[in-house]
C-alpha cells in the first residue's frame, strides 16, 4: 500500500527560552563543589594563585553556559518522510536538524517527543550545516494526531549542565486504526477462502448480476449509461465473476449506553483488521459508513478506507441498515462480526 509523503513539518521560530529546565550533571556537580572549595580556600588564605585558579574555574562555567545556550538557540528542526501510520506500530520518519550558528559546533543533541518511540541522538552538528537522521514515531491512538513540539537536550560543551530547548512544530498525521495481532485475531476476522468461489455476488465477468448506485472508487467503464440517463443518477452494473472477489462491510458507529470508549475502539480495530486481511488476499472491499460508501481494489487503494475508519466518531442514535446476503456487519452492540 502506498501513501503520499506528508509535507515537511518545520519548527516555528521562537525566542530563546530555557523552559525552566537546567540541571547539573554528575560531572557538573563535582566541578561546582571543587570550585566552591577553591573559592573558600582563596578567601581564607588570600593566595593569588588560588584566585587565578578560581577565576579560571568560574570562567569555564560561564563559557559552558554561553556555549550551550548559543548552540541550542540556533538549532531548527524539520520532520519529513512520515509514511503510513498505524496506531501501536512504529512509523519511520526523517528528522532534519540545522545548525544556523556561525560560531558553535553543537555535540550530543538528544531529540525527544511524546510521539517519538525512542530518543534520537545526534553526535555532532557543525556550524552552518544540516544533519538528517532516522526517527521512529509511535502513535498510541487512531485519528488525526497533531504534532505539537519536540524537545532538544544537550550537555554541550563540557557536560556540566543538561539544558533543554522546546521547539513548537505544526503538522498533522492521520493515524490508521490499531490492527489486531496476527496471533490474537480470531479467524472470523480474516476473509475465508470459500468466499472467493461464490458466483452469487457482484463480479467482473460477462453475466450481469445486479445494478447499484455509483460509489467512489468505481471505474467509469462500469457505468450503465442508458439506465443512468433514465433514473437521473449514475448506475453501475455488476457482473457475476466479480462476486468471487468482493466483500461488503457495513460499519455501525452506534455506541449504546454502558459501553466504553475501549469497546468502540475495539470494534474499529476489528473492522480494520478484517479489511486489511481481505485486501491482502486480493479481494475488493466495499465499506459502507453513514452517508458514505467507499470501495478499494487491492492494498494500493485501501488507504481511503483506513483513513475513513481513522476519523470515525461514535453516534448515539441507532441507524437503520439495509443488509444484503453475505454482508459483514461490525457494531459495538454485538461486539463481534455478524453475517447478514
Amino acid at each position: 500500500m502506498t501513501v503520499e509523503p506528508l509535507p515537511a513539518i518545520h519548527a516555528k521560530p521562537l525566542a530563546w527560552t530555557f523552559d525552566g529546565v537546567v540541571r547539573l550533571t554528575r560531572i557538573g556537580s563535582t566541578f561546582l563543589i571543587f570550585t566552591m572549595v577553591i573559592a573558600f580556600a582563596a578567601v581564607n588564605t588570600g593566595n593569588n594563585a588560588l584566585y587565578i585558579a578560581l577565576t579560571f574555574l568560574l570562567g569555564t562555567l560561564l563559557l559552558s553556559g554561553i556555549a550551550s545556550k548559543g548552540g541550542l538557540k540556533h538549532l531548527s528542526v524539520e520532520v519529513t518522510g512520515i509514511g503510513e501510520a498505524w496506531a501501536g506500530r512504529p512509523t519511520g520518519a526523517l528528522l532534519r536538524v540545522s545548525n544556523n550558528s556561525p560560531i558553535w559546533n553543537v555535540r550530543d543533541v538528544v531529540i525527544v517527543s511524546a510521539d517519538i518511540e525512542r530518543p534520537a541522538v545526534i553526535e555532532m552538528i557543525s556550524r552552518r550545516s544540516t544533519v538528517t537522521i532516522d526517527a521512529s514515531f509511535l502513535f498510541r491512538r487512531r485519528g488525526i494526531v497533531e504534532l505539537k513540539r519536540v524537545d532538544l537536550y544537550t550537555r554541550y560543551p563540557f557536560g556540566f549542565f543538561l539544558k533543554k530547548r522546546r521547539v513548537v512544530i505544526h503538522g498533522e498525521v492521520v493515524v490508521f486504526p490499531r490492527l489486531l495481532p496476527d496471533d490474537g485475531a480470531p479467524e472470523r476476522f480474516r476473509t475465508v477462502t470459500g468466499e472467493q468461489t461464490s458466483v452469487a455476488r457482484p463480479g467482473g465477468g460477462t453475466e450481469i448480476h445486479a445494478f447499484r448506485d455509483y460509489v467512489q472508487g468505481d471505474s467509469l467503464r462500469q457505468v450503465y449509461w442508458k439506465k443512468s440517463a433514465s433514473v437521473g443518477r449514475w448506475i453501475v452494473k455488476q457482473t457475476e465473476a466479480e462476486a468471487a472477489q468482493a466483500v461488503h462491510v457495513v460499519v455501525d458507529p452506534f455506541k449504546p449506553r454502558g459501553t466504553s470508549e475501549d469497546d468502540f475502539e475495539l470494534m474499529v480495530s476489528e473492522t480494520a483488521t478484517f479489511i486489511f486481511h481481505a485486501l491482502r488476499r486480493g479481494l475488493d472491499v466495499v465499506m459502507t459508513l453513514p452517508r458514505v460508501t467507499l470501495r478499494a481494489s487491492g492494498m494500493e487503494q485501501g488507504s481511503a478506507l483506513f483513513r475513513a475508519l481513522a476519523i470515525l466518531e461514535p453516534v448515539y442514535e441507532q441507524i437503520h441498515h439495509t443488509l444484503e446476503r453475505n454482508t459483514v456487519l461490525f457494531a459495538v452492540r454485538r461486539s463481534d462480526v455478524t453475517a447478514a
